[in-house]
């Protein structure tokens, strides 16, 4: 397939409509449209080192879940670390899809795989755009040893929490940065919110709020999303050859 039918697919299984208005997302950068695909690389992050390694193990593709471009470029300069960046790609042929809010709010995307993952039920959406999701897990539990279990279902390196005096039995949701989402929480009436980053601040008002915190880390509560682009690329093309590259650049000392 080429890069434009390839987008085309992706569009037609994350629509365009889900997308944020706030939010950038789609194709970041097309080298050639025409252009077949054999080779692709999913990452969550474009970070110079997968750019670097997807141009010498010679693939056509990236799809991340981070945009490449967020912010509007006033120009391309290889002294500003994102126009360096497509500056290499371009140059080598390589295209980048990313894929935001529209894979958050997805059915089977970022969220709901974060719900699965914790083993919930009856899971719906929540908060503004219903990007979150809220749903039970099978038995209550103490809020310690429910963090213990997101820190080894999502594998973080660090899992910290804020007691809200609740045992854990109605969760919320929300992959990656979910610090403006805690009202929303305890509007739909979680006992206990999970996100990759809610910050100090909000952890410490939100404590005398009545709800559980658990902070898991921003990579680790959305990394799961690269297996599902993974299985669209092997659906709409068996030829095409798809790796996951491991984009987490934060190291933590234990």
């Amino acid at each position: 397939m080429t890069v434009k039918e390839l987008y085309a697919s992706f569009s037609e299984k994350i629509p365009e409509n889900l997308r944020e208005e706030w939010d950038n997302d789609g194709i970041m950068c097309c080298a050639d449209g025409t252009a077949e695909v054999y080779r692709a690389l999913v990452a969550l992050d474009v970070t110079e080192e997968i750019v670097d390694y997807a141009i010498e193990r010679g693939f056509d593709l990236i799809v991340s879940h981070h945009p490449l471009i967020f912010k509007p470029l006033s120009s391309i300069d290889e002294e500003n670390h994102i126009s360096r960046k497509l500056i290499k790609l371009l140059c080598s042929g390589i295209s980048v899809f990313s894929f935001h809010t529209r894979a958050d709010k997805l059915v089977g995307g970022v969220n709901d795989r974060l719900a699965d993952l914790f083993g919930m039920f009856d899971t719906r959406p929540f908060g503004e755009g219903d990007l979150g999701r809220i749903g039970t897990i099978d038995e209550p539990m103490e809020l310690q040893d429910f963090a213990y279990r997101v820190k080894q279902l999502t594998g973080s390196d660090v899992v910290r929490y804020v007691d809200g005096y609740n045992d854990v039995y109605t969760v919320a949701v929300v992959g990656g940065d979910g610090k403006g989402y805690v009202k929303a929480a305890i509007e739909a009436g979680a006992d206990t919110y999970v996100s990759g980053r809610i910050g100090y601040n909000v952890m410490e008002e939100a404590s005398e709020m009545g709800i559980n915190l658990i902070e898991a880390g921003h990579f680790f509560t959305e990394q799961h999303i690269t297996e599902f682009f993974r299985e669209l690329l092997i659906d709409f093309d068996p030829n095409i050859y798809v790796e996951i590259a491991d984009s987490n650049l934060i190291k933590t000392i234990s």
